[in-house]
């Protein structure tokens, strides 16, 4: 195949971006800074979509849809929010096009919109506005909702799937008549997020809480799962927001509690975006493609036939449908090459770069034997197998290889995790080896945009399980109750 990548020890960025359209997964699109996501790359986000939609409604909620467009006033309504989203919007000011008399389309100045309409950047302020009319009391608590929708933020500096202008993703609003069910469920979909990394994605992440620098406008607690990349950087896979009563009492949404006391409601919102397919790419990938964990590979299984004439074609197309036929009752996703337009070689390449973890190779000898070549994508290691049986070995082979997917990047994160007790120490892990740095710091946050500015490391999160240790910060030498993880990050 002539579709060579550039090795990311060489240069990490070019790497990834050269696999991401090389494997067919995305392109830029006409549009600066947003994308298209091709069918490949789709099937994948739909498998993501799929297992999370379940999870979802395993614990109880239910997907609803709202608009796209927000009233400029709504974002007036929560001071915090509207700063922390201002520079990000996009704004539809008119409604309608006119032709000039000259063949060129222009805006009709006319149809100006008298109130200035936001494209979602997120949706907090347009479905508290509709809580207002869904809530009065208690008995209509708690909402349980989810959207599955596209959101626009206005990046300048974009990257596939890590940083578009317009990209897919899920946000979760809840409503709670009290503060304690509002946090138990922001810090269950918490679990839920670190459960489909760990358990789908194959990507280990640390659980934790973002210092006040680092919150989610309007937040008052913002929960999140952090992975590391083989670059040394780190992620934000997922945050799930306590949100307070801010967005209710901006949105004048309060509810006659049991007691018949009238209150402000609870609230949170959680989402993981197509950002997750970034995480899955460089959490795994190596310098000949993608390498995809099974639970979420479009094409777990392909079968490839070697031959000389139509006639042993016809036989080995025997044996395969018998083994498509015996693999798709199992539930797995299989794929029999028998294209003619390409060679075996050909065809090998091109599912190693598209991450396929299970690859079966069928030839004359194998027809004799009654044997196959198998080939997993994680190792890259091939053997010669017994047919008899080969459909449970393939089952049980794909849960091998989940694991030892996961297993890999879980060992790279410990060995890239490192502690540290001096700021000329911080700055040489950051330069030289890169990964989580654990690190005592004062709890201010002129200290942290210290570091940021002079180091280009944020603190990812403090740890949930975090273990008390008192110590003095690596910058000011204040005391200092527990370490935090800072990197620097994507």
């Amino acid at each position: 195949m002539s579709k060579g990548i550039t090795s990311k020890s060489e240069d990490y960025s070019q790497w990834y971006n050269e696999l991401v359209t090389k494997a067919d997964l995305a392109e830029h699109s006409a549009v600066r800074g947003c994308m298209v996501i091709k069918p490949y790359g789709y099937s994948i986000w739909e498998k993501m979509q799929a297992a999370l939609d379940k999870m979802f409604k395993d614990t109880g909620h239910t997907n609803a849809y709202f608009p796209l467009f927000i009233p400029k006033s709504f974002f007036s309504k929560e001071a915090s929010h509207v700063e922390g989203f201002a520079t990000e919007c996009a704004v539809v000011t008119h409604y309608r096009l006119k032709n000039d008399g000259n063949g060129n389309i222009i805006v009709d100045e006319e149809a100006k919109l008298e109130e200035e309409l936001i494209v979602r950047p997120t949706s907090e302020t347009i479905i508290w506005n509709t809580y207002r009319g869904w809530i009065q009391s208690y008995r209509d608590l708690p909402i349980l909702v989810n959207q599955w929708a596209n959101v626009v933020r206005w990046e300048m500096r974009t990257r596939l799937f890590l940083r578009t202008a317009e990209f897919l993703w899920q946000e979760g609003h809840t409503a709670h008549a009290t503060s304690q069910e509002a946090i138990e469920e922001a810090e269950k979909m918490l679990e839920v997020y670190a459960d489909f990394a760990e358990n789908w994605l194959a990507v280990p992440v640390v659980k934790g809480v973002k210092t006040p620098n680092e919150r989610f406008a309007g937040a008052v607690e913002t929960y999140c799962i952090e992975a590391l990349m083989q670059d040394g950087k780190a992620l934000q896979a997922g945050t799930s927001h306590f949100l307070g009563q801010n967005f209710a009492k901006a949105f004048d949404v309060k509810f006659t509690s049991k007691e018949g006391k009238l209150d402000y409601v609870w609230a949170t919102s959680w989402g993981v975006s197509t950002r997750l397919m970034g995480a899955l790419i460089m959490a795994h990938s190596d310098d000949s493609g993608l390498v995809l964990p099974p639970k979420l590979a479009p094409i777990q299984v392909v079968i490839v036939p070697i031959y000389k004439g139509e006639e042993e074609l016809g036989k080995i197309t025997e044996v395969a449908d018998s083994l498509v036929a015996q693999l798709k009752q199992k539930g797995i996703s299989v794929k029999y090459d028998d294209r003619e337009t390409q060679r075996p070689g050909f065809k090998f390449a091109e599912y190693e770069l598209k991450g396929v973890p299970v690859r079966v190779a069928i030839g004359g000898r194998d027809l004799e034997n009654g044997t196959a070549e198998l080939a997993r994508r994680d190792t890259k290691s091939k053997e010669t197998v017994n047919r008899e049986g080969l459909a449970e070995r393939i089952e049980g082979l794909l849960v091998e290889i989940q694991d030892n997917i996961y297993q890999k990047a879980l060992r790279f994160r410990e060995e890239k995790t490192t502690e540290v007790n001096s700021y000329e120490e911080f700055k040489k892990v950051l330069d030289e080896k890169g990964g989580f740095v654990s690190a005592h710091w004062d709890g201010t946050p002129e200290t942290e945009q210290r570091i940021k500015e002079e180091t280009k490391a944020t603190i990812r999160c403090i740890p949930l399980n975090n273990k008390a240790e008192d110590g003095v910060c690596i910058v000011t030498g204040q005391p200092s109750p527990q370490r935090v993880l800072f990197a620097r990050a994507y």
